[in-house]
């Protein structure tokens, strides 16, 4: 017999069927589901404009690498112009979140002849070796050959002090996601991205969880006012389908030359098919601001439970979590027995991730399983 290999414990559930905010099991039980794939599933299991995308693809042809011009890739580069930030004209397709991390420091180095870095205690970017060598948990870093990376202080301005000429990219999450959904500080970025300026590095926005619409914006550092020179993008990008993308300036990618990178299914058709049935789903469900009410509602919600329990709220849009005084595994345990899949971000925060698509009463619903779990109701 053969057996996955167990990176992850088991939350004892076989699901079978997702549509929109909610998935069933097995025994056709079913859950409202703030977990989401780790993020991927925020615009809601089988997004309509997605799955016809996919559908309409996998019709005429599935395989097509970027040596050669399809229907699909154009369509995708065409519905992308309408939500990339301003500057980051030019985007190469990846299939996860830490091959875009990958990418992204392999245009940094390259554009800067440098091999410093400097990334930030609680982040996290991925398991790959460029991008775990940037992901501060000892745990996952432990035992690897990695690059070497300065660490600051997350949310501290002083931190722009270890950008020095020796560092080729400086890289950030917006929001930062499993060290407990911390949001970043406008005035710490604005720090960082003078120092940045200031020696001639490239800024990356890691924005694969916190971008998409999830936090309220299209891109969750737009509200802070600050450009990054390059920005990664992945999860919710593709309505659940793997894709990310890294989207960088002029100055960034001008060194490259042919064969310095690749990808086989980077960018394939069914790909650029979900990106742009996702795209068509932000823009014409107004997903943004959808997220951002609902976000505003489920966070008023928990702030107002009365548990000893609770030490903070905290996030923004459907990013959101509760840090608890205690474990938060049995309160994930017991939210799952009552029909709601959440996930931790640490060891004491349970992390909320919904789809947009949640309503008042499934904000109400998340927000009374949570307040009864933690008083052992």
């Amino acid at each position: 017999m053969v057996s996955l290999i167990s990176f992850y414990g088991s939350r004892g559930l076989k699901l079978v069927r997702g549509e929109g905010q909610y998935v069933w099991d097995s025994e056709g039980k079913r859950y409202l589901d703030a977990h989401t794939g780790h993020g991927a599933a925020f615009l809601g299991h089988r997004p309509p404009r997605v799955v016809e995308a996919i559908r309409e693809q996998m019709d005429s042809i599935m395989v097509v690498t970027p040596s050669f011009v399809s229907e699909s890739m154009e369509k995708c580069l065409s519905s992308l112009r309408q939500i990339l930030p301003k500057g980051l004209d030019h985007v190469y397709f990846q299939n996860s979140g830490t091959e875009a991390v990958e990418l992204a420091l392999k245009l940094a180095f390259k554009a800067t002849g440098r091999k410093g870095v400097v990334a930030f205690m609680g982040s996290f970017h991925g398991r790959t070796l460029g991008s775990l060598s940037v992901t501060w948990n000892p745990k996952y870093r432990r035992g690897y050959p990695l690059i070497d990376v300065r660490f600051g202080r997350f949310n501290d301005p002083s931190s722009a002090d270890l950008i020095d000429g020796e560092v080729a990219a400086v890289i950030v999450e917006p929001v930062q996601g499993e060290s407990g959904v911390r949001p970043s500080a406008p005035e710490f970025l604005r720090e960082v991205r003078r120092a940045c300026d200031e020696h001639s590095c490239a800024l990356i926005f890691d924005e694969v969880q916190s971008g998409f619409g999830r936090t309220g914006e299209v891109w969750s550092h737009l509200r802070r006012g600050v450009e990054p020179d390059i920005m990664t993008a992945g999860k919710s990008m593709g309505g659940g389908f793997p894709v990310s993308m890294v989207a960088a300036k002029e100055w960034v990618v001008s060194p490259l030359k042919g064969g310095e990178h690749g990808s086989t299914h980077g960018g394939n058709p069914l790909a650029c098919a979900a990106v742009y049935g996702g795209v068509s789903t932000l823009i014409e469900e107004d997903v943004p601001s959808k997220a951002s009410r609902r976000g505003e509602e489920l966070a008023k919600r928990l702030k107002d439970m009365e548990s000893r329990l609770v030490r903070e709220v905290r996030g923004e849009g459907l990013m959101i979590g509760v840090e608890l005084r205690t474990d938060v595994g049995p309160v994930l345990r017991a939210l799952q027995q009552r029909g709601i899949l959440a996930l931790r971000a640490g060891r004491t925060v349970l992390r909320l991730l919904p789809p947009y698509l949640i309503t008042e009463e499934d904000v109400g619903r998340i927000a009374e399983e949570i307040e009864g779990v933690l008083r052992g109701g």
